[in-house]
């Protein structure tokens, strides 16, 4: 009888994080696979649990990957982690995930610490609707495609980024965002330097040309404001029925479709449809 994959979160910087649960599931667990092991066996000592280690990482997923399905279809249990946070979250667990799915593997992810959801409550932007954008590439070209990609994009955007990109990433966003919008730069998030930065792009850049940034950045972006059309006149209203009654429409029917495409009440367009009529009489 195979046995499961669990998806254990670690703490992205505090170790009171990590949940009672999750500390069982890394002490029931036949083996654990981790990002860096040297990182988890650190976390290990402090809750002084002793396990088997697993390596599985970007580089040698390909290979690590089937050797733990292997085990895992052999009945044993294996507990994911990464250096931090969620793994298969912006990270190469999202493959072994997939792996174990198509296999007919249970996978069971144990909520806890995520630096994305960390971030975004007390950003200060808009929560109600939002898109995860990871890490941006280190090549200009393709770091300004993927922005320019997301120039029209309304949803609050989250994306990661390193101390030694930040500012090359800042000054892209401003290009392609505008200098105007708002950002906040969520800094050592848990740890005891933790701060949140809420400020325009353009500022965002002022401020860390001046100063070196330090720490792992979460940066949460306002969405796009996209500019409302200009509401129909009544002069454009009876210009639609006029046009649509010449095409053969009769005016109920124009009306009727005039009001659809102008967003107006029928009765609206009816009586500036008669209005005109009468003016030209």
């Amino acid at each position: 009888m195979a046995g499961m994959l669990y998806l254990v979160p670690t703490p992205i910087g505090n170790l009171g994080d990590i949940s009672q649960r999750c500390r069982e599931t890394l002490e029931q667990a036949d083996f654990i696979a981790a990002e860096d092991t040297r990182v988890t066996l650190k976390l290990l000592n402090h809750l002084g649990i002793k396990k088997s280690l697993v390596s599985y990482y970007e580089h040698n997923k390909a290979f690590k990957g089937n050797v733990i399905l292997d085990r895992i279809l052999a009945g044993e249990t294996c507990a994911l982690v990464s250096d931090a946070g969620s793994p298969a979250i912006s990270d190469p667990g999202e493959d072994l995930v997939r792996q174990c799915a198509e296999a007919g593997i249970t996978v069971c992810a144990i909520p806890g610490p995520c630096a994305v959801i960390t971030a975004l409550s007390i950003s200060g932007q808009s929560t109600g609707r939002f898109c995860f954008e990871g890490f941006l590439s280190t090549a200009k070209k393709s770091r300004r495609e993927h922005l320019a990609a997301l120039e029209k994009e309304t949803r609050t955007m989250v994306f990661y980024e390193a101390p030694h990109k930040l500012l090359s990433t800042l000054e892209d966003m401003a290009q392609v965002f505008g200098a105007d919008r708002p950002i906040s730069l969520c800094r050592e998030l848990t740890k005891l330097h933790e701060e949140v930065v809420r400020t325009t792009l353009g500022e965002a850049v002022e401020k860390y040309t001046q100063q070196s940034p330090k720490g792992e950045f979460v940066l949460v972006v306002a969405g796009a404001v996209l500019e409302q059309p200009e509401a129909a006149t009544e002069t454009d209203a009876a210009a639609c029925v006029a046009e649509l009654m010449a095409q053969g429409l009769s005016r109920k029917d124009a009306v009727k479709q005039a009001a659809k495409t102008l967003n107006l009440p029928k009765n609206v367009v009816y009586d500036a449809a008669l209005a005109a009529d009468r003016e030209e009489e």
